[in-house]
């Protein structure tokens, strides 16, 4: 889709403005968690992300609790880890997968290996506080069939995890699946949901934490990427 601009920090929190306004007017429940996720790498847009969640933060205002601001982030460099350490918010890190090779595929921009961006997230966690729900880190995997969903690849993200987990006192760390959304490419495609289920219960049974993100949207092409890869389509000639 290729990008446009990047948003200010007023256009962020005007999102949250109006997302609030609605839920209260339509009688929904109280917006208590923001993600940075999704259109867009947080890391190439930092000043206004770090300055949008600051204010969601603030007692004053929108009055988020810090643990239930997220940032996600693909951790372009290991100094980005850093630089969001810094924020008031928790942190996610997009891996699908920790083999170089593998992830070099799926994330063709990556620059650094996996070994080099750990020891980054590992530095930027030991600088907050060992008593802060802020040492947890989130592990994001998109699963799809047959590229990175099988039990090697199971094996080799418990085995990147625990290295976190040891070196850094106090972390909680959680792995979040999530189950491609089909964007109608054939090399890549939603796994079962007997595959991720067996994928989820390698990890737990190696002593690690896994939830799976439940899909939302799908049905009518609107969840996660299939929005701007529809619209994509619809636009190429």
């Amino acid at each position: 889709m290729g990008k446009l601009r990047n948003l200010n920090s007023d256009e962020i929190l005007a999102q949250m403005f109006y997302a609030q306004k609605i839920s209260r007017l339509d009688g929904l429940p109280k917006i208590s968690n923001v993600v940075f996720m999704g259109m867009g790498e947080p890391a190439d847009n930092l000043d206004n992300v770090i300055n949008a969640a600051e204010v969601l933060t603030t007692r004053e205002l929108f009055q988020l609790s810090q643990k239930k601001v997220v940032v996600s982030t693909v951790g372009p460099s290991p100094d980005v880890f850093h630089q969001l350490a810094k924020a008031p918010v928790a942190l996610a890190w997009s891996v699908h997968a920790v083999n170089d090779k593998l992830r070099k595929r799926l994330v063709p921009t990556t620059k650094y290996s996996m070994a080099e961006l750990r020891q980054g997230l590992i530095d930027a966690l030991l600088t907050r506080p060992i008593n802060s729900s802020h040492r947890s880190i989130m592990l994001e995997v998109a699963l799809m069939a047959g590229v990175n969903d099988s039990m090697e690849c199971a094996d080799d993200l418990i085995e990147f995890s625990k290295v976190i987990v040891d070196q850094v006192p106090g972390c909680k760390l959680i792995v979040n699946l999530i189950p491609f959304n089909d964007i109608g490419h054939e090399l890549y495609t939603r796994p079962t949901d007997e595959s991720v289920q067996l994928f989820q219960k390698r990890i737990q049974n190696a002593g690690l934490f896994s939830h799976v993100r439940v899909t939302r949207g799908d049905d009518k092409t609107a969840a996660c990427g299939q929005l701007a890869t529809k619209k994509a389509k619809m636009m190429s000639p």
